[in-house]
């Protein structure tokens, strides 16, 4: 059992900007076709890796962000969140450098 309490989410949306959802595994891709996600299918099947950066197969241009993330009132928002990617309900604020929570060490 940990002793550290969680930490609560900025909603600064920088880890959506990595889109997470380029990572979606089998099982999230099966259940949005179940739910009848064409929308997410669509946005998954519209983007490939290009070496190191996500890329429109439509555009060609680079895909900086999730196309799901939004802003409304002040805050970032998932327009997907009670379906999202397993990898974004699996990320946990201030566990990775991505996220400007982040500490390396104990805090002072």
């Amino acid at each position: 059992m940990s002793d550290k309490s969680p930490i609560p989410c900025l909603r600064c949306g920088t880890c959506c900007m990595a889109d997470m959802i380029a990572d979606a595994d089998a099982e999230d891709l099966a259940r949005w076709k179940r739910e009848g996600r064409d929308d997410i299918l669509r946005a998954c099947r519209d983007a490939c890796w290009v070496g190191d950066h996500f890329m429109s197969v439509t555009t060609g241009m680079t895909i900086h962000d999730c196309p799901f993330l939004d802003f409304s009132e002040g805050a970032f928002v998932c327009t997907i969140y009670e379906t999202r990617p397993r990898v974004c309900r699996d990320f946990e604020p201030g566990s990775s450098a991505i996220c400007p929570q982040f500490r390396k060490g104990p805090p002072d």
